[in-house]
């Protein structure tokens, strides 16, 4: 069976459940957009704007409160 980049949700520590929610909404991005010269196209554009970052920080938030669920809140 071969190797996937997501094999649990479950983390050691609240930071690292923080960095996986980072990197699934990371991964959400990458698969919306495959074309990485269109990413860093955009980037500069959504760089500089208050509302598309408040926009990735309100998705990094919510795969967050996913990733602390399934760890039962490092319980």
């Amino acid at each position: 069976m071969s190797e996937t980049w997501l094999p649990t949700l479950i983390t050691d520590t609240p930071e690292e459940g923080f960095q996986l929610a980072v990197k699934l909404s990371r991964m959400g991005v990458k698969t919306t957009q495959p074309d990485v010269e269109v990413l860093h196209r955009l980037r500069p554009v959504y760089a500089e704007n208050a509302d598309s970052l408040t926009a990735a920080s309100q998705v990094v938030a919510l795969n967050f409160q996913t990733v602390a669920a399934a760890n039962n809140y490092w319980r």
